[in-house]
């Protein structure tokens, strides 16, 4: 008996379903033996929960007593005027640093971490995309050529997931975002290029192809605008880990998580959420359940996303226990 095409076809298709099943949802992968903890910063962030951006960074180096952060270097606070570069912040953030010899990622870039992604200074509106993208450029060169000798640095991170439609984008142009790399190589050739991409929506490719470290996010309970409710990623930790291990094996790059979810994704900014609506989506159950779900992925890096809502927490709820809880990991 003949068997036809479509029968052949549908066998196949079947058969790398089950495949894909087996490989991302089957079994479990290895813990690292030794896990890299780290934190987010965002100054901005710091300020929207009102907080003082200085005094809450030096909470993380002398009271949290992390060793690694990830600062985002948004473009609308250093660059306030066309080419008057204001860079003092960052000169303190780094400095704390190499005297308590912390490594610091710097991102940079037009679009950098926390909303709404595109930190573009007012000016660059009334400027043709060219011109915009002339001015980022001028200002990743000036960032980078400031601190690329500085003791703490560990790497660049250029863009923030720039292959994810997430934000308000001017405009799309991967090609420009290789420009944004190789300018950033040419300047610095020590220090690592980390290009982000979301950790549940995407195979990590074209972060791996460009990127000499691809860095991920992990949340596990995020509000959906679509479904107008929240929305729990019923993915295993494996899902990550096979990911990571393709990664690996076909670009032989590493892959490290820089923002495991530790604060509420709410509806509205957490500023403007109840402290019960910030609860129902990150209590300390589920704070200390991704902490567990981070570390059996077998990935063996990790930066909390969060660190600022745990000091708000704190300071303007009255509620330590997530920034307790995290201690732990470096106490």
């Amino acid at each position: 008996m003949k068997i036809s095409n479509m029968w052949i076809f549908i066998g196949i298709i079947v058969l790398i379903i089950l495949f894909l099943f087996l490989f991302f949802f089957a079994g479990k992968k290895a813990l690292a033996e030794n896990i890299h903890w780290g934190v987010n910063f965002s100054p901005k962030q710091a300020s929207d929960l009102g907080l003082d951006p200085k005094e809450i960074y030096l909470n993380i180096l002398n009271d949290l007593k992390a060793d690694n952060i990830r600062i985002a270097v948004h473009w609308d606070l250093i660059e306030k005027e066309k080419n008057v570069f204001d860079l003092s912040n960052i000169d303190f953030y780094i400095n704390e640093a190499n005297k308590k010899g912390i490594k610091i990622i710097l991102a940079i870039g037009m679009k950098t971490p926390r909303w709404p992604e595109y930190h573009m200074p007012d000016w660059t509106m009334e400027l043709s995309e060219e011109e915009q993208k002339e001015q980022i450029l001028e200002m990743i060169s000036f960032v980078m050529n400031r601190y690329k000798d500085e003791p703490c640095l560990l790497s660049w991170q250029i863009e923030n997931e720039p292959f994810f439609n997430f934000g308000k984008a001017p405009w799309k142009d991967n090609d420009f975002i290789k420009k944004e790399v190789d300018l950033a190589k040419k300047i610095d050739d020590k220090h690592d290029i980390v290009i982000t991409d979301s950790g549940e929506m995407s195979f990590w490719f074209k972060a791996a192809k460009l990127g000499d470290i691809v860095g991920i996010t992990m949340y596990t309970k995020v509000w959906s605008d679509l479904l107008k409710k929240d929305f729990n990623y019923f993915l295993p930790a494996v899902f990550y880990g096979k990911k990571a291990d393709l990664v690996e094996l076909i670009f032989k790059k590493n892959v490290w998580c820089l923002e495991l979810q530790a604060e509420p994704w709410c509806e509205e900014l957490i500023q403007d959420s109840s402290k019960e609506e910030q609860f129902h989506n990150m209590s300390l159950n589920r704070f200390k359940q991704n902490i567990e779900f981070a570390k059996a992925t077998g990935l063996d890096t990790f930066y909390f996303w969060g660190v600022e809502w745990w000091y708000y927490m704190k300071d303007k709820n009255n509620e330590p226990s997530f920034l307790d809880e995290a201690k732990k990991l470096w106490n």
